[in-house]
C-alpha cells in the first residue's frame, strides 16, 4: 500500500519563459501511474513585458521594464512556493541575449528575490523547444520542421522518421521586425538553409509553436482548418495573413478582439512562418499548442526520472 501511494504522488515543476515580447509562468504537477504519465496544468500566466522593444532599439533594457521585470519575478516566485514547486527552471531567451545589461539584471533579480534566471543560447532553445514534443504526433515516420516563432528569435528543429536531425536558431523575431532589426543576411541564411532542407527532405510540413500561431490557428473558422489533427492548411494560413495585413493594428484588435500586444506581432509571425513554408513547400502546420515552458517542464521531470 505504502509503495502504491508513493508511485501515485504528484510532483510539481514550474518554468519562467522570459522572452522578447512576454514573459510566461508555467507550473505543472505530473504523476506516473505504471507506465503511465499524467500531467496537469496548475497555471498559466502570460505577461508581456515587452523586453524586445527596448533591446532591439536601444540596445539594453530600460529602467522603467527592468522594475516591471522584477516585480514580475518577485510575483512568479511567490507563486511557485504557494504550489510547492519541486523544481523549476527560469530561462531568458532573444532579448535578454542581445541587451548589454542582461546580465546585470539577472544577478540585481538573484540578489534581490533569490530567483536563478539563466540566459540560453539560440541553439539550446531550439533543442528544448523540441523535446519529446514529437509525442504528439500520430504520424512520426514523416519529415517534419518544427519551427518556434518568439520575439526575437526563430528555432527550427527538422524531424525525420521521428528522429531529430538539426537545431538552429535564427535571429528572426517579431519584435525583431517590428523594430526593423533584422539584418539581411539572417533572411538570408534562412532561406539557404530551408531550400537544402527541401532538396534533400522533401515532403515535409511544419509544427508550429508560440502563441501567435496558436492564435492564428484560432482566429480559423472550422472549416478553414483540420480541428481533428489540429492543423492548418497554409493557404488558409495565407488567406487569414492577408487579411490581418491588411488592416491597422486598432483594426486588428477590433475586428479579430486581439489584445495590443498580440495585434502587432501576429502579422509578422505570419510572414516568417509563411516564408519557411513557401521555400520548404509546405502543404499544412499542425498547432500542438506547445512551447518553450513546456519543454523546460519535459526536461526537469526527465531528469528526476533519471535519477531515481
Amino acid at each position: 500500500m505504502a509503495n502504491d501511494e508513493k508511485k501515485m504522488k504528484s510532483t510539481t515543476y514550474a518554468a519562467i519563459d522570459i522572452g522578447s515580447n512576454a514573459a510566461r509562468l508555467l507550473v505543472k504537477s505530473i504523476k506516473r501511474e505504471g507506465d503511465k504519465v499524467k500531467s496537469t496544468k496548475e497555471i498559466l500566466l502570460r505577461v508581456p513585458l515587452r523586453l524586445g522593444f527596448d533591446v532591439f532599439k536601444l540596445g539594453r533594457i530600460s529602467e522603467k521594464r527592468e522594475k516591471n521585470m522584477m516585480r514580475l519575478m518577485k510575483v512568479y516566485n511567490h507563486l511557485m512556493k504557494i504550489y510547492d514547486v519541486s523544481a523549476y527552471r527560469a530561462c531568458a531567451t532573444s532579448a535578454m541575449r542581445d541587451a548589454q545589461n542582461g546580465l546585470e539584471i539577472i544577478k540585481n533579480i538573484k540578489k534581490n528575490i533569490g530567483l536563478d534566471i539563466e540566459i540560453i543560447t539560440g541553439q539550446e532553445e531550439a533543442k528544448m523547444v523540441y523535446n519529446n514534443h514529437i509525442e504528439c504526433m500520430e504520424d512520426r515516420n514523416g519529415n517534419y520542421m518544427y519551427v518556434d516563432v518568439g520575439g526575437g528569435s526563430t528555432e527550427v528543429n527538422l524531424l525525420s522518421q521521428g528522429q531529430l536531425v538539426s537545431s538552429r536558431s535564427y535571429n528572426i523575431g517579431t519584435v525583431r521586425i517590428l523594430n526593423e532589426a533584422v539584418v539581411e543576411n539572417e533572411w538570408q541564411r534562412l532561406r539557404s538553409d530551408m531550400a537544402q532542407i527541401a532538396q534533400q527532405y522533401p515532403g515535409t510540413n511544419i509544427i508550429g509553436s508560440g502563441g501567435n500561431i496558436n492564435k492564428l490557428y484560432r482566429l480559423l473558422d472550422d472549416d478553414e482548418k483540420d480541428c481533428e489533427q489540429k492543423r492548418m492548411p497554409i493557404d488558409s494560413l495565407r488567406k487569414l495573413h492577408g487579411s490581418l495585413k491588411a488592416l491597422s493594428v486598432e483594426e486588428r484588435m477590433d475586428q479579430f478582439n486581439l489584445k495590443p500586444d498580440r495585434a502587432d506581432v501576429i502579422v509578422p509571425a505570419g510572414e516568417i512562418f509563411l516564408t519557411i513554408a513557401d521555400i520548404i513547400h509546405a502543404q499544412y502546420i499542425y498547432v500542438p499548442v506547445i512551447g518553450l515552458a513546456d519543454g523546460i517542464i519535459d526536461d526537469l521531470y526527465a531528469k528526476d526520472q533519471s535519477r531515481q
